[in-house]
């Protein structure tokens, strides 16, 4: 087994995902970039730069919703750069829908990409962490600040932000005597396309017009700017990294003071 380092990003084809792994490939990590075939165009563009940055990295297309296919994932990972020491469980998708119009369908669709898909990528993380007799390995989720504050129409997707960070509590009190650090992450407003796609379809039920919802979020913000992916990703640097190995079962709030007051 050689002494690099590797991560797994999920849905890191765009967006926060790819911001993470670039950040973890300055860190000095070899990356896995997972996401759907369908963005592969986009996947094969995170290869690229990361690549550029001087790590390895290939394009693993993964259904997260599928356990199967998490497990393959890792196991990939681990036989293609040689070891396997971080993963980030950052895919996931957002609904706007009123509460009392939240159908099955869609319940079960958010559901299994959001909160399925982490307690496999924790499942398969911690089998493979020892099958490689890790001493250490960080295990990192996608919660949100929607996981400590229910929004309007947005009541899915709250609830299935608040519920990793009951799975990262609980994981982290059982993978602790392995040497196995489980936290989160919560970002707020991200200037990426979701939160492009949460103001259009916002828009669509209060009436107010494109960019109008983002602008109000924008103004809640203490810092007075959206958030940017490099933002998101330097709180994940530090949970992946040996400075965090004293730090487990917590959910760090990366919004630029939205939810403290």
């Amino acid at each position: 087994m050689s002494d690099n380092k590797v991560a797994v990003v999920t849905g890191s084809a765009r967006g926060i995902g790819r911001g993470i792994a670039l950040q973890l490939a300055q860190d000095g990590f070899d990356i896995v970039v997972a996401d759907l075939e369908g963005q592969r165009e986009s996947a094969e563009q995170t290869v690229a730069e990361v690549e550029k940055i001087g790590r390895r990295s290939f394009f693993h297309p993964t259904d997260v919703s599928d356990r199967d296919q998490v497990f393959n994932l890792v196991d990939e990972a681990a036989s293609r750069l040689g070891s396997f020491d971080v993963m980030v469980n950052n895919a996931g998708i957002c609904q706007i829908v009123p509460f009392t119009e939240i159908t099955p369908d869609q319940l079960e669709q958010i559901s299994k990409v959001n909160i399925f898909s982490v307690v496999y990528g924790i499942q398969a993380a911690a089998a493979k962490f020892q099958e490689l007799g890790k001493e250490h390995g960080h295990i990192i989720s996608a919660s949100s600040i929607a996981g400590f504050e229910g929004f309007p129409i947005l009541a899915a997707y709250s609830a299935t932000k608040f519920a990793i960070r009951g799975l990262t509590q609980t994981a982290a009190q059982e993978l602790s005597p392995r040497g196995i650090t489980v936290n989160a992450y919560a970002p707020g407003v991200v200037d990426t396309p979701m939160w492009g796609y949460i103001d259009e379809e916002m828009g669509k039920l209060n009436g107010k017009p494109k960019g109008q919802n983002l602008q109000d979020m924008k103004d809640s913000i203490d810092l007075g700017r959206l958030e940017t992916p490099a933002d998101v990703a330097g709180a994940v640097s530090f949970l992946a990294s040996d400075r965090a190995n004293y730090v487990t079962g917590q959910t760090l709030i990366v919004d630029g003071g939205m939810q403290y007051r």
